[in-house]
């Protein structure tokens, strides 16, 4: 029985590498950028997307953005809100999203009027490392608010990211977290190969080097 499991599970992951391949060649083939956010509930992903989409506004990108979650729309109505074009992405009962999911949504975008589409994961540090969608960049979000083991606890979606960003610099002392070990932990996982970048979405701290990392 188990044997059988592992089998279903790899032919799962190989059906969604075999979508992601499909939607990034899509993608490209659009000239769009895309970039894929993954992190925890409520370290800041849904802030840093309005405020990166700000910014690129500024620089004359058209962005449109996926907001994945398990039910509801509030992180869609936020991106509106803003001015920021969005797209739903409900996973029912999922607690990540796959590229077949992408796949659907990115049928209800007209392609041709964006340059850049930014994807918001489901809230979670375990099951969307294994299920990529297609993007340029995956980056993994966490925040000071969280804790200082965040790294220690969740080796892969670290590994399966190209980017990593902590959030809430600016209430690191009110938390009673030392950054400085998160970042420790991160150089010892990584090899010292890639950077953490730290950033206060609120304050607007470090967004500019997130924008120069993500090649916007």
């Amino acid at each position: 029985m188990h044997i059988v499991q592992v089998g279903m599970e790899y032919d799962v992951l190989r059906e969604n590498n075999k979508i992601a391949n499909s939607n990034y060649r899509l993608l490209k083939d659009h000239g769009i950028k895309t970039i894929e956010f993954m992190g925890s509930i409520g370290s800041g992903k849904t802030a840093l997307i309005i405020k990166l989409a700000e910014k690129m506004r500024k620089k004359g990108l058209k962005a449109c953005a996926i907001a994945g979650d398990v039910t509801g729309d509030d992180d869609q109505r936020r991106m509106k809100a803003s001015g920021l074009e969005s797209v739903n992405c409900n996973t029912g009962h999922e607690c990540h999203l796959d590229a077949n999911l992408i796949k659907k949504s990115l049928e209800k975008i007209d392609l041709d009027r964006y340059d850049v589409i930014l994807i918001e994961n489901v809230g979670n540090l375990v099951c969307p490392a294994d299920f990529p969608l297609g993007a340029d960049y995956r980056v993994v979000v966490i925040s000071t608010t969280e804790g200082d083991d965040m790294v220690r606890k969740h080796h892969d979606i670290f590994l399966h990211s190209d980017v990593a960003i902590l959030n809430k610099m600016d209430i690191a002392d009110a938390v009673g977290v030392d950054p400085e070990i998160i970042l420790n932990d991160y150089r010892k996982l990584t090899g010292g190969l890639k950077t953490m970048y730290r950033c206060s979405v609120r304050t607007e701290d470090g967004l500019d080097e997130i924008m120069s990392a993500l090649g916007l």
